[in-house]
């Protein structure tokens, strides 16, 4: 792909995922302006692990929007996907790390923010991620790739992270 290209695909890219980012952050802080009807305060002591939380999921989902820019000539948007299927980066540990990537920054913020809304926003993310990947984004990957998405999808699991089996290959 020409430099143009590629720079013109990571621009895409970064505004879509931005924009995913600026939504959920946006209600995760609306919720955390609403916190006291719950009357459950989370313990000071989390802020710190959002602290910590935030960046990993930063660097993860940059990394996901890196490895569809550069691997897959896309962006991860549906209405832009990615022209090449993609199962290296973070896809080789999990087939939707970007997502993962996203909860613990709002996880993150919402332990920063000691918000108790905020984190069931996070939840509430991670929810929609998972019927929109069930619903369309799965069915939508095995019509496309075939038996090259249903390999990836019996060795990589969804949710819970692990170490690519050796041998498997990086898949692209």
């Amino acid at each position: 792909m020409p430099a143009g290209a590629v720079v013109w695909t990571g621009v895409r890219a970064l505004v879509y995922a931005s924009a995913f980012v600026a939504l959920w952050g946006w209600l995760a802080y609306e919720a955390h302006l609403r916190d006291v009807p719950f009357g459950f305060p989370l313990p000071g002591w989390v802020a710190p692990i959002g602290v910590a939380l935030m960046p990993v999921g930063g660097a993860i989902v940059l990394a996901c929007i890196a490895t569809f820019v550069l691997r897959g000539r896309g962006t991860p948007a549906p209405f832009d996907a990615p022209r090449e299927f993609v199962a290296s980066g973070p896809y080789r540990w999990v087939r939707n790390p970007m997502y993962l990537g996203g909860f613990l920054v709002l996880a993150g913020y919402a332990l920063c923010a000691v918000s108790f809304a905020a984190l069931l926003v996070a939840f509430a993310m991670l929810a929609a991620a998972h019927a929109f990947t069930v619903l369309y984004e799965e069915p939508a990957l095995e019509r496309r790739f075939g038996d090259r998405y249903r390999a990836y999808r019996a060795r990589t699991r969804r949710w819970i992270p692990r170490p690519p089996r050796i041998g498997a290959g990086s898949g692209g």
